[in-house]
């Protein structure tokens, strides 16, 4: 077996189980988890019924670089939603079975394992940028995101000298767990940074189109190239998916996009790792990235939770304001993540994940994520809203006997 197997660390969900093995929490409340990021409003009926009239498209092999019908429909959503001055279907978009698995597949295929081989991550991050860079032969670098720089990382706290072994930047915005959004100037930097080092910056647009102020939407890499007139979109890649925006997980649809050299590259990798999107699948992904409509509700369902949860926590929690994504970043009273996890199931039936699951020890030897539990507002507004109220109940029950004589 590859050796580098060993290195992986446990997934999220795996500690979380180890954490609440045993416990038995009350059977008088229903159990609600705030834990995975999975989608639970009715996915895009548009995109079902597309699915339903084309599944006689299953008797037909799918190429690797999908219908052109689908490319030119995301090259048109593209060009519409970040402003750019033009997106080649042919060239610079290529469908891809959802954003977990493109993400992985790509930092295979880019890794040069002749050289140091490092990849830059957000800390706390997404896992699978971890993973994937550790069974291609490569290491990571964690770029921190502390409350003082917004969540995001400080560029230019990074020594000149340790971009030289970086290969490829991940750029999570909006961000998970975080929520953080990554502004147009800084996304700029970056490219900057890239050209002077030759590295990728490979952004991870997924939660793109969960935003609370509908008269600002999250920018994205490909705008910040088009402002710098780089419609070539030079070192640069985006993924998206349909699983946050349409409700769509199981479709396990999403697309890449920019760099014409780079997907051309990565499309050849595909072309042997066997992974074309079915043609049902791809017909109701036109369908969905063509209405809008069903995106905005989308959004409105979110602001309502999240509005909601805010009322709720504000008092006895501290977190960033959100402004986009479906997760909340509260701080724990006591510092303990995986102690308010456990008490929290363990009292009041309610599963939150740890936010130290989610981070590595950093420049200073802490990990950023301790100290914080991610909440994934993911559920029906009652039930979102129920267990942010066992939540603040537990910390007011607690806070009271602490104050006991």
């Amino acid at each position: 077996m590859n050796p580098d197997l060993d290195a992986l660390q446990p997934y999220p969900f795996e500690r979380l189980a180890a954490l609440k093995a045993g416990i038995a929490p009350p059977e008088s409340r229903t159990h609600i988890q705030l834990t995975i990021g999975e989608p639970r409003h009715a996915p895009y009926a548009g995109a079902l019924e597309a699915l339903n009239e084309n599944c006689r498209e299953m008797a037909r092999y799918p190429t690797i670089a999908g219908l052109p019908e689908l490319r030119q429909t995301i090259a048109d959503w593209a060009v519409s939603r970040f402003a750019l001055r033009g997106l080649d279907a042919d060239q610079q978009v290529l469908p891809v079975n959802g954003t977990r698995e493109a993400i992985f597949a790509f930092v295979q295929c880019a890794l040069d394992r002749s050289r140091p081989a490092r990849v830059a991550v957000p800390n706390p991050f997404y896992q699978i940028y971890e993973g994937a860079t550790l069974l291609a032969g490569g290491s990571t670098l964690t770029l921190d995101c502390h409350a003082d720089h917004d969540f995001r990382p400080d560029l230019d706290a990074v020594p000149a000298a340790t971009w030289q072994d970086v290969q490829v930047v991940f750029v999570c915005s909006p961000g998970n767990p975080t929520g953080a959004v990554t502004p147009l100037d800084e996304l700029e930097k970056l490219i900057r940074l890239a050209d002077e080092h030759d590295f990728i910056v490979a952004a991870d647009e997924c939660y793109s189109e969960l935003y609370l102020d509908e008269a600002t939407p999250p920018p994205g890499l490909l705008q910040a190239c088009a402002r710098l007139g780089r419609d070539d979109y030079r070192r640069c890649l985006v993924f998206h998916s349909l699983s946050k925006r349409s409700n769509l997980p199981g479709l396990r649809s999403g697309f890449v996009a920019g760099d014409a050299e780079l997907i051309g590259a990565f499309r050849r990798y595909r072309t042997y790792h066997g992974c074309a999107m079915s043609l049902p699948v791809q017909h109701a992904s036109i369908a969905a990235w063509r209405d809008e409509t069903h995106v905005r509700v989308n959004r409105d369902a979110y602001r309502d939770k999240f509005a909601a949860v805010t009322e709720i926590l504000a008092p006895v929690m501290d977190f960033p304001a959100p402004q986009a994504s479906f997760y909340l970043w509260p701080a724990v009273p006591g510092g303990d993540d995986e102690a308010f996890a456990r008490d929290l199931y363990r009292r009041e039936n309610v599963s939150v994940l740890p936010g130290s699951y989610m981070g590595r020890p950093g420049a200073q030897g802490r990990n950023p994520g301790s100290g914080r539990v991610r909440l994934a507002l993911v559920d029906e507004l009652e039930a979102t809203r129920e267990a942010a109220q066992r939540m603040r109940r537990l910390i007011e029950d607690t806070i009271s006997q602490e104050i006991q004589p």
